[in-house]
């Protein structure tokens, strides 16, 4: 009898501690945005909810149309390395992007080590 009332009392404690909750991270914010029209931009910076895993984390760029050329090929973009710090991820573009529409993918990776992606397009003129 005395078991179960100790068991009781230790679960009831346990239930009255405050638990730590982790939330997927989510994208906040990103430069060039979603659906942006920017000019020859040489960097890339996406601001998130939760602080990175650098390792786990980062940004896929493809040029999906240009003007003048109709029905091309979607062409990703060589040389992107991304950097993860603290909420932020961001990349150095290799050079300034040509002209043309692009769809940016990122995956991030939070400290509940559930990998989360997502995608967006933006315009370089």
């Amino acid at each position: 009898m005395r078991l179960s009332a100790l068991a009781a009392t230790i679960c009831l404690a346990l239930t009255a501690l405050p638990s730590t909750a982790f939330a997927h991270p989510k994208l906040l914010s990103a430069n060039p945005a979603d659906k942006a029209t920017v000019t020859k931009p040489t960097s890339i910076t996406l601001n998130f909810s939760e602080d990175l895993v650098a390792p786990l984390s980062g940004i896929d760029l493809v040029m999906a149309g240009m003007p003048g050329m109709t029905g091309h090929k979607p062409m990703p973009i060589k040389g992107i390395a991304a950097k993860a710090k603290g909420k932020t991820l961001s990349a150095t573009l290799p050079r300034p992007l040509p002209s043309g529409t692009y769809v940016l993918t990122w995956h991030a990776v939070a400290a509940d080590q559930h990998r989360i992606e997502g995608s967006y397009g933006f315009t370089v003129r």
